[in-house]
């Protein structure tokens, strides 16, 4: 069964980097690292929780009906838009904020998932057998679904970067997740100001 790992790995890496350089400037300012003050955390683990079950743990995943999928991406997604806008005015929100609304807009608008071409897919998955994955069908237990560029409402938002041909590790992501992976290394960076931040 093939799956399009995306968000995780690169939102995963701009939390290890940002962390990394958040703690450089305060070594080098010698202050210490400010508190991360966020509101409504717990929104975050509510949709982390579903999203896990249902598209990354293949013990759970593939006992979920594939109906499901589109419910648990749009009301997670969902979940994180109102956690975006409790905290927006800490630093680094708006542009996380605007990769969420631009993933959650193309989820919507393709029937409650990601839409990825054939194309990409191809290139994901080289040798994935043949029936592995079909048009107008969820890719495997992933948030995806595969559309051709016509057939995909905002085909420029959707899936369809992967990193270069040299990086021997295959992921495909959005635009939007560019966005989310930018504002979280902007959030975590910012804990090595000089001041407290105060998003209240």
């Amino acid at each position: 069964m093939v799956s399009a790992g995306r968000l995780p790995v690169i939102l995963l890496t701009a939390v290890i980097a940002g962390l990394i350089a958040a703690l450089v400037r305060v070594r080098i300012g010698q202050r210490q690292l400010q508190a991360l003050r966020l509101k409504l955390e717990w929104l975050v683990v509510l949709s982390f929780v579903p999203q896990l079950l249902a598209f990354h743990l293949p013990a759970t995943a593939e006992r979920m009906p594939d109906s499901w999928a589109p419910l648990i991406l749009v009301s997670t997604q969902f979940l994180l838009l109102v956690f975006f806008w409790v905290n927006r005015k800490a630093p680094g929100f708006w542009i996380l904020g605007l990769g969420l609304g631009l993933n959650f807009l193309v989820i919507v608008l393709n029937q409650g998932l990601m839409p990825i071409n054939p194309e990409t897919v191809a290139r994901l998955v080289p040798n994935a057998p043949e029936g592995a994955w079909q048009v107008g069908e969820r890719m495997g237990y992933s948030k995806d679904i595969v559309l051709t560029v016509a057939e995909s409402k905002l085909w420029l938002l959707s899936d369809r970067m992967m990193l270069p041909d040299w990086i021997p590790y295959r992921v495909v992501f959005s635009v939007g997740d560019i966005f989310i992976a930018i504002g979280a290394f902007w959030l975590l960076w910012s804990l090595g100001d000089p001041e407290k931040n105060d998003n209240q």
